[in-house]
């Protein structure tokens, strides 16, 4: 019989030929959750039974037909915590941790009020919920099948989630002016892009595309950040990575924002936008 060895490097080798770029780490990872145990330790495996390699085939074949890595698993890791996910809800991305480490480097007042704008999962709101003691967290998003699982991933936090559309011009009045941070990850890539099955088969649609310039999202919600944040209030918000001078004007064109910055993610790509509010009516 094979060994755990062999049927990992043979599942590399038929991942890296079918264009999955995660190859190994992804073989190991279906091997680790088909063992009911962590990658690190796959090498201390004892020799499994025929149960760990039939559903490890299992897994390898739906891999191999580019379902994505974390509707297998059911989880999806973002900065400090680990997230369920599946059909209907957007995977959240290591390209967003960048926004995620900019956030927790400013400096807030003690117990903010934060919102994450088109949360999907939850992963920002969860995570700043975490990281920031005392925050008021609310996490908005429009889609019922993704709030499903926001819904979930909340259930042992305080974060607040509420069932809207943020470009909506009269969302949430009670909290104008006194919101301190707002983060959005929003539907961005412009129409018609060519993607990643992965992506393309599995993400929804309506968290991906932001209209035929990508910027159907983002102009509203620079004009819902103007709105809500306090003067000296973050806002930061995620767009393609073809858009970030037109984020950046669209931020500006609202006339209420200071330091307006494209600040790139972890592999250097100019990926998110950062701005103050500023102290104009």
């Amino acid at each position: 019989m094979s060994s755990v060895r062999d049927v990992i490097d043979s599942a590399a080798a038929y991942f890296a030929e079918v264009g999955i770029d995660s190859a190994r780490y992804d073989a190991e990872e279906l091997a680790a959750h088909a063992a009911g145990t962590d990658r690190g330790r796959l090498a201390l495996l004892d020799a499994p039974g025929d149960e760990f390699f039939g559903r490890y085939r299992e897994l390898v074949a739906a891999r191999g037909s580019r379902i994505p890595l974390q509707h297998l698993l059911g989880t999806a890791a973002f900065g400090p915590v680990t997230l369920e996910v599946g059909p209907g809800v957007f995977i959240p991305r290591p390209e967003t941790e960048a926004m995620l480490e900019w956030a927790m480097a400013q400096r807030l007042p003690s117990n903010p009020v934060i919102v994450d704008a088109c949360t999907g999962s939850g992963a920002l709101a969860i995570a700043l919920s975490r990281l920031v003691a005392g925050a008021r967290v609310i996490a908005i998003d429009d889609s019922e099948a993704a709030l499903r699982y926001t819904r979930r991933n909340c259930a042992d936090t305080a974060v607040e989630v509420i069932c809207a559309d943020v470009t909506a011009p009269d969302l949430l009045p009670e909290l104008d002016g006194g919101v301190d941070l707002l983060v959005s990850n929003p539907p961005y890539i412009p129409d018609g892009a060519d993607l990643d099955p992965e992506v393309a088969h599995h993400d929804p649609e309506h968290a991906l595309f932001g209209g035929p310039d990508g910027m159907a999202v983002i102009a509203p919600l620079a004009r819902l950040a103007a709105r809500l944040l306090r003067p000296g209030g973050l806002f930061a918000v995620e767009h393609d990575d073809t858009t970030p001078t037109a984020t950046v004007a669209a931020v500006r064109d609202t006339g209420m924002f200071d330091d307006v910055v494209s600040r790139p993610d972890l592999a250097g790509r100019l990926r998110f936008v950062t701005a103050v509010r500023s102290g104009r009516p």
